[in-house]
């Protein structure tokens, strides 16, 4: 068997690769593959966390362009895939990063709610899965697709994310079942879960719901801190390492896993 050079392993130069959501931990992942070479188109509702991410990205020489998409939006959805095919050339990569986790207790949750987070977390990451791998299947070279689940599709992290755990779960499921259905065309499909990631949209989601006034957010994160062996929480580039790994020939042979990134926080 052949030993490639480790550079060689990590070149993802002529590949294409969507990253859904736009900031957080989705920049830190488009961050590593844009480094390696690849061309990210960068999708999110919100079109001015893709502008300012693309902007960062190109500025350093790379190659990155956004669209604004709802991933719950069939529709819309379908066109980001085309997006990145008539832009670049081919689709190779797909990370479904895209997720919302609004703390609130089940006596405080709607059914609003529960659905609105299932929608996003679950409904989305089938959607892009969908349409993402009908090109990667014409293309027929093969193709990588990388689902960011959560320690929560493990063990539950506090309460108030009943209605995201149910949704990562779900997003862990279908990603073995899904990496069974692929395989056969050489398109791996793999999950990475990671633990508390500081990350602004943190702070935001977790005030963008009333009913998050009976959690206390600060008590919740100081309490979680504290189960962390490593005595830190993650960054964004902690998870983008993880998807350059996964995105990259260094995971050839790797395929409906899914790689924890939590510190240790699973140990405790």
């Amino acid at each position: 068997m052949e030993i490639f050079p480790i550079n060689d392993l990590l070149n993802l130069s002529g590949k294409t690769a969507i990253v859904t959501g736009a900031v957080g931990i989705g920049y830190g992942i488009a961050y590593r593959l844009c480094e390696a070479g690849a061309n990210v188109l960068v999708a999110s509702r919100n079109e001015d966390e893709v502008n300012e991410s693309v902007r960062r990205l190109t500025e350093r020489g790379w190659t990155a362009k956004g669209v604004k998409v709802d991933v719950t939006h069939e529709d819309e959805v379908k066109q980001m895939a085309k997006e990145a095919v008539l832009s670049f050339g081919s689709l190779d990569i797909l990370v479904n990063n895209a997720g919302i986790y609004p703390s609130i207790p089940v006596m405080d949750m709607s059914l609003s709610d529960f659905e609105k987070v299932l929608s996003v977390n679950l409904k989305g990451v089938f959607l892009c899965t969908k349409y993402c791998a009908s090109h990667m299947l014409e293309q027929g070279k093969g193709g990588n697709i990388i689902n960011v689940t959560s320690i929560d599709a493990l063990h539950p992290s506090s309460v108030g994310l009943a209605h995201y755990d149910a949704s990562k779960h779900g997003v862990w499921g279908f990603t073995k079942n899904v990496a069974l259905e692929l395989a056969p065309h050489k398109i791996w499909v793999n999950a990475i879960a990671p633990g508390g990631i500081l990350t602004e949209g943190v702070k935001k989601l977790q005030s963008s719901h009333p009913a998050t006034a009976s959690v206390d957010q600060e008590k919740i994160l100081e309490a979680f801190l504290a189960k962390i062996p490593m005595k830190r929480m993650g960054e964004p580039d902690d998870i983008g390492k993880v998807a350059l790994f996964l995105a990259s020939d260094m995971s050839s042979y790797m395929t409906g896993t899914q790689i924890v990134v939590d510190g240790g926080v699973l140990l405790s």
